[in-house]
């Protein structure tokens, strides 16, 4: 099938006038956006690599094409008023273009910039006294930054500046011999980012959203749980300080001016030595706010296309004392999700993709007003679905 099929899903009458927003991507971030788009009144159409994509299911119309296809990109922009994205692989010069010929892309490309390019990022969020780790970009292993900041740092991180996200491209070398030939082989597909390694407290995680006018509205922070560099469990409210609570809220405010975003923005921060300290930015909803679905009177994705079309945000207040929520990563053996629906004060999410060991399948939200009946409830419903990963205490 060539990219410029279309693939027709909508119930919508001819004459109704949503506004008409087109989502580069088609992954489970876009199915949780179709799931809120008629609630919200917006009329979705997403950018598929292929009509098994999980949002196929959920949005109006399915555009098949690749996301750094420019042609496909145009095809898209012709059908809608606003184009968003549910990932970061794109490519900048490519959605410039778009906005040099007239189309609302929101985030921009100049927004996006920030999440696409990581050395960008943590430039420019340090030349604005934003707190990050110590770090360095380099293009080789014989730059002499680089050796002069292991000499100082020891023990670092190696991240590819971009192409990488969801932990991937993200290194953890055990020497510097190690280190260095790390840097060499992503090196071969650009820059790269070398960052002092923390010693971790905790990871917190604060997801903001604002509106074309520049209104802001902030989300609860809450407490994210990492596993084989990726995140296994969300924790509200957080497990934290009501000063760094304040703090976060503070600095995810600043960024969001910074950048000038319009959506979502999810902000990872590391604890280290009773500090906060920006780990990664995304500019779509976040794994970390997929909680908010049933836990705040406005969801993070519901949200997310209230600002890129325009619309006033919605109340981001919690409607539950506490909330966890589970990603569930596909076990050695499939399993059924429906035992999981049986859990009490549970939901589960399934995002429709064909079982696979190791791949992300859905997630698993439970509400309670204590957070420790929470935290047993959503874990015993993910281990019924099948996920592989390990409960953490």
């Amino acid at each position: 099938m060539t990219s410029d099929s279309l693939l027709v899903v909508s119930h919508r009458p001819e004459n109704d006038v949503a506004t008409r927003i087109g989502i580069v991507g088609a992954g489970q971030l876009a199915r949780m956006m179709g799931d809120e788009a008629h609630d919200v009144g917006v009329h979705l159409t997403v950018l598929a690599a292929s009509s098994d994509d999980a949002a196929v299911a959920t949005c109006d119309e399915s555009l098949l094409g690749q996301a750094r296809d420019l042609a496909a990109l145009t095809r898209l922009a012709e059908t809608v008023d606003v184009v968003t994205f549910d990932h970061e692989l794109v490519d900048l010069g490519q959605v410039g273009q778009l906005e040099a010929a007239g189309v609302t892309v929101r985030p921009s490309s100049s927004a996006l910039h920030f999440a696409v390019d990581k050395a960008y990022q943590r430039s420019t969020l340090e030349a604005a006294g934003l707190p990050v780790p110590a770090f360095v970009v380099v293009t080789s292993s014989r730059d002499v930054e680089l050796r002069a900041f292991l000499d100082h740092h020891g023990h670092v991180v190696v991240k590819a500046a971009s192409g990488g996200y969801d932990g991937r491209a993200v290194l953890f070398p055990d020497s510097r011999a190690e280190a260095l030939t790390m840097v060499d082989n992503l090196a071969r597909a650009g820059a790269v980012l070398v960052e002092q390694r923390l010693v971790l407290e905790s990871e917190v995680a604060q997801v903001v959203v604002r509106a074309v006018d520049g209104s802001v509205a902030l989300y609860p922070l809450v407490t994210t749980v990492q596993s084989d560099a990726m995140c296994v469990e969300v924790r509200f409210p957080a497990e934290t300080t009501p000063a760094l609570t304040d703090e976060a809220g503070q600095i995810a405010r600043r960024i969001a001016a910074l950048i000038d975003v319009v959506g979502v923005l999810a902000i990872e921060f590391f604890v280290s030595d009773g500090a906060l300290v920006v780990n990664e930015v995304a500019l779509r909803p976040h794994n970390s706010g997929h909680w908010t679905i049933e836990g705040a009177a406005t969801s993070q994705f519901a949200n997310h296309l209230r600002a890129v079309s325009g619309r006033p945000l919605g109340d981001t207040s919690p409607v539950t004392g506490a909330a966890v929520m589970v990603n569930v990563v596909g076990a050695e053996a499939p399993s059924s999700w429906a035992a999981a629906q049986g859990v009490e004060g549970t939901y589960v999410h399934d995002y429709g993709k064909a079982w696979r060991p190791g791949r992300k399948l859905g997630h698993v939200t439970a509400l309670d007003d204590d957070a420790a009946t929470a935290h047993v409830r959503a874990w015993q419903s993910a281990l019924l679905y099948g996920t592989r990963t390990r409960e953490v205490s």
